[in-house]
C-alpha cells in the first residue's frame, strides 16, 4: 500500500516535511510544551515515573495485545489500559491493567464515550 505524501511540519515557520504532525526536530519541543501548559496537572501526578516503571514491566510480561491474542492474532502491545480508570477509583494494580494495541485501545474508549462524544 502506498504511503501518504509528506506534509509540512505544523511548528510555526518550519519548512521541513514530515509524515506526522511535527518534524523530528520539533516533536520533542512540542511534547515538552504540551506537558508544561496543556496537560491537566492531576493527570501528570497520576502518570509519573512510577507508572512508567509499572507499564514497562507489564509490557515486558505481555508483549502482545491481549484482545487480539484471544482472537489468535499477534499484534504488539502499544498501550496499557486501566480497566477501571484512575479517575473512577481504579489503581495501577496488575489485575486492573490490560495490554492493548492502539486500535483496540481506541475502540474501548470510543465504546465508553470517554474521548469522542456521541451525537
Amino acid at each position: 500500500m502506498p504511503r501518504r505524501p509528506k506534509r509540512p511540519c505544523s511548528y510555526p515557520g518550519c519548512p521541513n516535511l514530515t509524515e506526522g504532525r511535527f518534524c523530528e526536530e520539533h516533536e520533542k519541543e512540542e511534547n515538552k510544551r504540551y506537558e508544561k501548559y496543556d496537560r491537566d496537572p492531576a493527570t501528570k501526578r497520576r502518570y509519573g515515573r512510577a507508572w512508567k516503571r509499572i507499564r514497562d514491566k507489564y509490557v515486558s510480561e505481555h508483549p502482545f495485545c491481549e484482545l487480539c491474542f484471544a482472537k489468535g492474532v499477534l499484534v504488539e502491545t502499544e498501550e496499557v489500559h486501566h480497566k477501571i480508570p484512575l479517575s473512577k477509583g481504579g489503581t495501577h494494580d496488575r489485575s486492573n491493567l490490560i495490554a492493548l494495541c492502539k486500535s483496540c485501545h481506541a475502540k474501548i474508549h470510543a465504546e465508553n464515550g470517554d474521548r469522542w462524544h456521541r451525537n
